[in-house]
């Protein structure tokens, strides 16, 4: 198991780690790891490795392995840290923030448009969410405008964890038709957007959020596709980029 650093602190930009296992693939296993790995519609982290002697490479991104580990995939042939060799970790953290941006604009793009969700996907300047949504909303402006105003209320994200059963006596707060939160661990996280009576968003994620929604900056509402008889995909935008 590799222990999730960026769950602890998504801030964290650098890191030491030690090397547990190198994959037939050529990935790095690390005991402990701020890189984010693909799932849940964001993708891993870039960045680097660096250790001893001059060693060092670039890392392309960052997967799901075996037995809950995290295996970063070098972006080119190198040589590569032995086992059991100490290394330091670096994220790009650029991307990273613009990552988390996205991904916390998104949980509130649920909220203003309060229906099913079929999909999403994250990119580091913009994301979409797929709702079931048989007509396109009339006006896009006003849904633009609600969805800024909620960013700058200046609401904390913060998670929490509950368990299975839990989970089970509140299904609501599951807002994705085809994707169920992971479940085996006992405990399912919570991402929190506001606090108490002023919580605007409370979901099961997995990913990283800014800490508070001003850091998410103006955004805009991009294209607004059909897709299929029932649903349609709303494209999200960072103004600033």
């Amino acid at each position: 198991m590799t222990k999730l650093l960026f769950r602890e602190d998504a801030y964290l930009r650098a890191a030491k780690g030690r090397v547990t296992a190198i994959t037939t693939e050529g990935g790095i296993v690390l005991d402990q790891t701020i890189f984010y790995p693909t799932s849940g519609g964001q993708p891993g982290d870039s960045g680097a490795l660096s250790w001893g002697g001059g060693g060092g490479m670039e890392i392309a991104t960052a997967i799901k392995g075996e037995d809950d580990t995290v295996v970063l995939v070098p972006a080119e042939p190198v040589a590569l840290p032995a086992v059991g060799q100490e290394v330091t970790q670096t994220i790009t953290w650029d991307r990273r923030h613009r990552l988390m941006r996205v991904h916390t604009a998104l949980h509130l793009l649920s909220v203003v448009i309060p229906l099913p969700v079929s999909g999403g996907a994250i990119a580091a300047d913009k994301g979409r969410i797929d709702f079931d949504m048989p007509e396109a909303p009339e006006d896009k402006e006003a849904l633009e405008e609600t969805l800024n105003k909620l960013i700058a209320c200046n609401f904390a994200v913060s998670d929490e964890w509950i368990t299975d059963a839990d989970l089970d006596a509140n299904p609501a707060l599951v807002k994705t038709m085809s994707v169920q939160p992971p479940r085996g661990s006992g405990q399912i996280r919570l991402v929190r957007i506001g606090v108490g009576e002023n919580t605007a968003d409370l979901q099961p994620c997995g990913g990283t959020h800014v800490a508070n929604t001003m850091e998410i900056g103006p955004v805009r509402i991009g294209k607004i596709e059909k897709k299929g008889k029932q649903n349609r995909r709303v494209y999200l935008h960072l103004a600033d980029l």
